[in-house]
């Protein structure tokens, strides 16, 4: 219960919907949970929140991925079903795209479209979870998206984590290695850049990982949902340095998943790009033949996993985002320039935090400070994560804890895809409030 009831959300009524909900701690909340905390209050109150709890595009489509879905729908594709592996112009032109944008050599075959980042995690985990007899865990370099462990506790697999926190740079090595000496180590997973830190591995860390997954031969997921979302620098230009980094550099033993929702805006229509390399796609394993009658890599996952799950991607939604991609690569639309709203978004949400009290949880990439982008994080004095939402909620603020991404710091996750510069000054007014309440 809030002390001060001088709120700028009627304490009343956030005691009663948090008393509905059961939630002895927040810090132990799922994201869809707050959503519908954050939905009850707002009905009841009538007060539009801060809300910084999803993370959801809040920028249009470009008219290039609609446009290019109508006239698809048009033609009947809808009537049709689409192949298991993804339509030729989508699969040749995200083997462009990669080549493009991470220099990295993958062909058409090995591009796979799934229906959103999430499915594709989920298929490649299901499959790296059978390579091996003997290894049955899978390991997040946290804090990472909650779902994805959600994912595997619904296929009954293993895993382990740690926070990345205290172990950037060459310490790194030691800590991975410690997990994939144990031999159960069977793929390794991380987003870069991070949901939620926002932390982005460098190349010496990236090289490590790829190092130990080729000694160790453990398979890497890498989970570029914001792709090239770095904005220190430049990665818009196609076929141009500076690429976007990737840890496809430094081994063979490698799945990208490439989201269109954030860097392409276009997540309502579910897809996404799984490309493994080369030599993972036809990599015959003895356990996948004994499991699912067929051994190499890429065709356990399309036509006995992804058949499965879905028979295939939305058959328009791969012309839309095959068109994205053609632009892209041409030189023609610089997919990054409308998203590079999310870095002023950032820049000015993080100062009106800091200018109250609060300091950044995740704060560095070794040496350099983050970018501003999508994500960041916040603490503030020695509250605990669950303790600093629910009091925010009380001040019309919402985000979500540290806690469910597999940190082991106390803060928020703070998304700013959902608060345009019209919301500023209502955030730094309810941020001073809260400030003066709890000095």
């Amino acid at each position: 219960m809030q002390a001060n009831r001088n709120t700028p959300i009627d304490a009343g009524i956030v005691d009663r919907v948090l008393s509905k909900y059961q939630i002895e701690d927040l810090n132990q909340a799922t994201i869809r949970e707050v959503v519908s905390i954050v939905n009850d209050i707002e009905e009841e109150s009538g007060e539009q929140f801060i809300r910084m709890e999803m993370g959801v595009p809040g920028l249009e489509p470009s008219h290039i991925a609609t446009n290019a879905e109508i006239e698809a729908l048009k033609k009947g594709v809808a009537s049709k079903y689409p192949m298991l592996d993804g339509i030729k112009p989508l699969k040749e032109e995200a083997s462009r795209f990669v080549k493009a944008f991470l220099n990295l050599d993958i062909a058409p075959e090995c591009c796979v479209p799934t229906v959103g980042s999430m499915q594709g995690s989920y298929a490649n985990f299901l499959v790296c979870g059978q390579l091996h007899k003997e290894r049955d865990t899978l390991l997040f370099i946290d804090p990472g998206f909650p779902v994805q462990k959600q994912q595997l506790d619904v296929l009954g697999y293993q895993y382990d984590s740690f926070d990345v926190y205290n172990y950037r740079g060459e310490a790194l090595r030691d800590k991975l290695e410690a997990y994939f000496k144990s031999g159960k180590i069977a793929a390794v997973i991380y987003s870069n850049p991070n949901n939620p830190s926002w932390v982005c591995f460098t190349e010496l860390e990236l090289k490590i990982i790829g190092e130990l997954a080729t000694q160790y031969d453990v398979v890497v997921i890498e989970d570029l949902a914001y792709f090239a979302m770095d904005f220190r620098q430049d990665l818009s230009k196609p076929f141009e340095a500076p690429y976007q980094v990737s840890v496809g550099n430094y081994t063979d033993n490698y799945v990208l998943l490439i989201s269109s929702s954030k860097a392409f805006s276009y997540a309502g229509q579910r897809i996404s790009i799984t490309c493994m390399s080369n030599a993972l796609y036809k990599r015959r394993y003895d356990h996948l033949k004994e499991r699912f009658g067929v051994a190499a890599y890429g065709q356990v996952l399309v036509t006995r996993v992804l058949y499965a799950l879905s028979s295939g991607t939305c058959h328009s939604a791969q012309y839309a985002l095959a068109a994205l991609l053609k632009a892209a690569n041409d030189g023609q639309f610089n997919f990054l320039a409308d998203v590079k709203a999310y870095q002023e978004r950032g820049r000015v949400m993080k100062s009106l935090f800091l200018e109250n009290g609060f300091h950044l949880t995740y704060d560095k990439d070794i040496d350099q400070p983050l970018a501003d982008g999508f994500y960041f994080t916040v603490s503030y004095k020695n509250l605990k994560g669950g303790q600093l939402l629910e009091k925010l909620l009380y001040y019309g603020i919402s985000a979500i804890t540290l806690g469910k991404t597999g940190s082991q710091q106390d803060g928020l996750r703070a998304c700013v895809s959902q608060t345009g510069p019209e919301r500023f000054d209502d955030l730094r007014k309810r941020l001073e409030a809260f400030h003066a309440d709890n000095p």
